[in-house]
């Protein structure tokens, strides 16, 4: 029988105080949670099923409560996103939402926390890719990495590979602001990876070493050996990953 076989874990790294990173995968979820061993979910290729990031925004109140937000609404609705639109209405929401929780119009201590998200559902045939700010999903295969997200950053400066900037997210604004998600179906090919991230990977780790890691290693020791080489470098932000693959039979 077909089969996702997805491995994760999240971590604080080594700089911050606290994780605001959460993660979803199917009804399953972990928010602000400090995993050093991965954990494995088995589940039929069938129907939909959404594994995804969210990484609450650094200097910003509630963090953690914005991710949470997004990916508890997230495995509730899950089974539910079939279509483009399906994800695009309930990232939708989720931004409603999470400004919501915030105070809305009225404020509060809370009035500017937000979230970026970044995810697939996976389906019998295509998945389908989704984010809103710079989390990412990635892809590795014969032709090697490829990303898949669409990142939601001013252009960067000569000299630097990443930024810290984020030009849309879920919430994050003291007055409400729509959103666009990005959401594009791929072709699912059996034995492909996929790694569905937050920043607090690819910020210190280049694209080689993400390519290297997944080309070399199984799932569970994949996802461990990413999370030990960004400790290695430094560990500068939350670290929260999946490591998903689809195969043939279990």
């Amino acid at each position: 029988m077909p089969y996702v076989a997805v491995s994760a874990l999240s971590h604080p790294g080594l700089l911050r105080s606290r994780n605001e990173d959460s993660l979803v995968i199917g009804p399953w979820t972990l928010c602000a949670t400090v995993t050093e061993s991965p954990q494995t979910l088995v589940f039929p290729l069938g129907g939909p099923l959404a594994v995804a990031v969210a990484d609450g925004l650094g200097g910003h109140p509630g963090g953690e409560i914005a991710s949470s937000l997004v990916v508890q609404r997230l495995a509730a609705v899950g089974s539910d996103l079939t279509g483009e639109d399906a994800i695009r209405d309930v990232l939708d929401a989720c931004n409603r939402e999470v400004y919501e929780a915030a105070g809305g119009d009225d404020g509060g201590e809370l009035a500017t926390m937000g979230t970026t998200v970044a995810g697939v559902v996976v389906r019998p045939d295509s998945l389908l890719v989704f984010n809103v700010g710079d989390s990412r999903v990635l892809a590795v295969d014969g032709d090697g990495l490829r990303q898949l997200s669409v990142d939601d950053s001013p252009p960067l400066e000569p000299g630097h590979r990443t930024t810290s900037i984020v030009t849309q997210c879920l919430g994050g604004s003291p007055f409400y602001r729509a959103v666009q998600p990005h959401v594009a179906p791929v072709p699912l090919t059996p034995g492909d990876r996929y790694l569905v991230c937050t920043d607090g990977v690819t910020d210190p780790l280049p694209p080689e070493v993400i390519e290297d890691v997944l080309s070399r290693h199984d799932d569970g020791r994949a996802a461990f050996e990413l999370w030990k080489a960004a400790i290695e470098a430094g560990g500068p932000d939350n670290i929260t990953l999946a490591v998903l693959r689809v195969g043939d039979e279990v």
